[in-house]
């Protein structure tokens, strides 16, 4: 499991990226409307940056910043806030400030940061309990398929119809493997806006064999 008791079982960045965009692109698939995804991504963010985020729908919100020197994680969870921020951030490098106590961040909250830098190691605050909600948002970058398509078949219930293909294509989309329309409609059948999946793709920056 992942918590920030256990923090140094994140993969490292780079592919800690790789899952983000991963598992945002499935969801785009699962979810031809923007605000019905759990995951995004955004790989145009800001020069030299890109931005991976998670909304549960219920206020709960994870935000992780990729820069070319480093990643920070930013998890919110309304069972446990608020926490002092002040001491979760104790040592957090200056080039994350403006991240973490700028906006969106500001206004949603913080109940666990995580962050780490060329070196690839994570660290963190001062933490005191780690009763944060942490464990709950953070498994789901083990790395491993089958965590996401278990999560998935509970998210999205009748809306992610498991089939014998499934595990094989979710596996090359975690590859990085260029998306076909057959792998798409593997995991969605009835997707019909393929112009809006190849906006979504660009935006991830994703490889795809769509046109």
């Amino acid at each position: 499991m992942i918590s920030t008791e256990n923090y140094s079982n994140l993969p490292d960045r780079h592919k800690l990226k790789e899952i983000c965009k991963s598992i945002s692109v499935i969801d785009a698939i699962l979810s031809e409307d923007w605000l019905g995804r759990y995951f995004t991504y955004n790989s145009k963010w800001a020069e030299g940056e890109e931005f991976g985020s998670m909304k549960n729908g219920e206020g709960d919100e994870l935000l992780i910043l990729f820069r070319n020197d480093g990643c920070v994680i930013n998890g919110m969870t309304h069972e446990f806030y608020p926490i002092d921020k002040s001491r979760l951030t104790t040592g957090l490098p200056k080039i994350y400030h403006e991240f973490i106590f700028g906006e969106p961040v500001h206004s949603i909250g913080t109940t666990f940061c995580i962050w780490t830098n060329n070196s690839n190691a994570w660290q963190i605050g001062e933490v005191e309990n780690f009763e944060d909600g942490s464990i709950d948002m953070l498994n789901i970058f083990n790395g491993n398929p089958q965590t996401y398509i278990d999560w998935a078949t509970d998210y999205y219930e009748d809306g992610f119809v498991v089939n014998e293909n499934t595990l094989k294509v979710v596996t090359e989309i975690y590859q990085g493997k260029a998306l076909t329309k057959s792998m798409v409609l593997t995991i969605n059948s009835d997707i019909d806006d393929w112009k809006q999946l190849q906006e979504d793709l660009a935006e991830i920056n994703y490889p795809n064999d769509l046109s």
